[in-house]
């Protein structure tokens, strides 16, 4: 049976391409879908590369210049890292968070981040905001002599450990 009978495809005025109305897996080497069911297949046999997922250089170029986005967030997390075990703690953590918000930016502003994409572009940007902000707040607020001082939660605290 062919693939345009599984797929109810109209020909569009001009009678070019079918357009598919249900949903249908990635196509095969002959730019066929494998799979024309709208029913889940048992065993998850192809996954789609996440938006942006290409590479961030041309294919001649040397793997580390084609994934400059993911080792320059790596090569920030792995200072910090080190300085944190150093005991130059508030720095360290600093400039970890400081680097998955910028690699949240870069996710944002480039067109192809490499590995640095991971799921989808909304996804990874909340991702790394959110968990870059939370350390660089946390780093701010660590003692002793806290740069950030939040004072709705010593109450808090106060009234948990109260109760």
């Amino acid at each position: 049976m062919p693939a345009e009978d599984h797929l109810h495809s109209a020909r569009s005025a001009d009678g070019a391409e079918p357009t598919a109305r249900d949903a249908v897996s990635a196509p095969d080497a002959e730019g066929r879908p494998r799979r024309t069911t709208r029913r889940f297949p048992l065993f998850t046999r192809d996954t789609a590369r996440p938006e942006g997922g290409g590479r961030a250089a041309p294919g001649d170029a040397p793997a580390p210049a084609r994934q400059w986005p993911m080792l320059v967030v790596l090569s920030a997390v792995a200072l910090g890292l080190l300085l944190t075990a150093l005991d130059v703690f508030r720095l360290g953590t600093l400039l970890i968070g400081a680097a998955l918000l910028a690699g949240a930016v870069m996710r944002w502003v480039l067109p192809s981040v490499g590995m640095l994409a991971v799921r989808s572009r909304f996804t990874d940007i909340v991702t790394y905001g959110v968990l870059g902000l939370a350390i660089v707040l946390l780093a701010l607020m660590a003692q002793p002599k806290p740069l950030l001082e939040i004072p709705f939660l010593k109450d808090t605290l106060h009234f948990t450990m109260k109760h």
